[in-house]
């Protein structure tokens, strides 16, 4: 007979602390609205060391949180490779959107007066876009949400 042992039941936030090696940009992230623990680690680690990027623009476009096109004299050229940057930090900043959404008013209002003028999805990518410039800063600086 077969016997069937309940999986051993330890949280993620558990084994998540007792893996990784969490840098003090952890908590930092961590202290952020829509960020919890598993968001606050995938972007720490996806991220690398913060010095990589010359500023929150490089930041933005790795996490896929602009536009990639090419305007030149205030025409369109074309559209750059869309696909460059992180998926996993685009991901993150998205579900970090949706968790800021419903706990943080001041995202909400955000959120609220961009969905008014343009489609739900370009609302949440522009939150998402916020999220990320807020999220580089606190890094660079090493400052907790006061």
């Amino acid at each position: 007979m077969l016997t069937i042992y309940p999986p051993q039941e330890r949280p993620l936030d558990t084994i998540l602390h007792q893996e990784a090696q969490l840098r003090p940009e952890f908590e930092t992230l961590n202290s952020t609205p829509g960020i919890g623990n598993v968001l606050a680690a995938t972007i720490m680690l996806e991220t690398g060391t913060n010095t990589r990027f010359a500023d929150v623009g490089h930041f933005s476009s790795y996490c896929r949180c602009v536009d990639s096109k090419r305007i030149s004299n205030d025409k369109k050229k074309g559209e750059g490779n869309v696909r460059n940057g992180n998926k996993y930090l685009a991901w993150a900043f998205i579900e970090a959107a949706a968790v800021a959404l419903r706990c943080c008013p001041q995202a909400r209002r955000f959120y609220e007066r961009k969905k008014a003028k343009r489609l739900p999805v370009v609302a949440m990518k522009a939150l998402a876009h916020k999220l990320a410039r807020a999220a580089y800063y606190m890094m660079r600086r090493q400052t907790l949400r006061g």
